[in-house]
């Protein structure tokens, strides 16, 4: 699936995910099917992007993490551990590779100006709404629990595209469970064209190889929530 579809294909299959540290690794992260009734896909974003409801690959990574592990500083205020939870995600090492990758095809003078390209602005930054990352993803919603992106192509095709999709960083804080439950949510789709049922726009094989990056992204992620 586009943009999508390269990323998977990257390098860091031959590094990181091909060896059997790998799942030592990511042993805790689970990638689940992701309810036909969660928020994703009541929300206005979904509705808009995928109007006629085209067939989607969509799934959600879950870790969790127990809050004596977190630093303390992010529980302070509502919004603090999802925002560090999101620069994590982008200012990560599980990014890094797809973010040089990303520059070195796409970054000008232009998209210098509107999007976020350094590991030191990824990883600083709040994720307001409207935010831009590399050129191929925006910040659509922001609530103290989640920050939405769409995905898949630039951020200058506005309309509906044939290579799209909407991924959510999210946190739940159990207090009484003494841990907080981090998500990373994807939903990918062809929204111009695609079929109405069945398999969604990726390969089999690039399902695969999404799930275990989904793993892998989680892990980098949260070591900037860490205390």
């Amino acid at each position: 699936m586009g943009i999508i579809g390269r990323f998977l294909k990257l390098p860091i299959y031959g590094g990181v995910a091909t060896l059997g540290a790998h799942f030592i690794w990511t042993r805790h992260s689970t990638v689940e099917p992701l309810p036909t009734t969660d928020y994703l896909f009541t929300s206005p974003s979904y509705k808009k992007l995928n109007p006629d409801q085209n067939a989607v690959l969509s799934d959600v990574c879950i870790r969790r993490v127990p809050l004596s592990q977190i630093d303390p500083r992010l529980l302070e205020k509502k919004g603090k551990l999802v925002e560090a939870f999101c620069a994590g995600v982008w200012g990560g090492f599980g990014y890094d590779v797809q973010r040089k990758y990303m520059a070195k095809k796409y970054l000008n003078a232009d998209t210098a100006r509107t999007s976020l390209w350094s590991k030191n602005a990824l990883v600083t930054s709040s994720y307001e709404v409207g935010t831009e990352i590399t050129d191929h993803f925006k910040v659509l919603e922001k609530t103290d629990n989640r920050i939405i992106v769409r995905c898949g192509d630039t951020p200058s095709k506005t309309g509906v595209r044939e290579s799209d999709g909407l991924f959510e960083m999210s946190v739940d804080v159990k207090k009484d469970q003494d841990v907080a439950v981090f998500y990373l949510k994807s939903v990918f789709f062809n929204g111009l064209s695609g079929p109405k049922e069945g398999p969604g726009p990726m390969p089999y094989h690039i399902e695969l190889l999404h799930r275990e990056y989904d793993k892998i992204w989680m892990e980098s992620a949260l070591r900037n929530v860490y205390a």
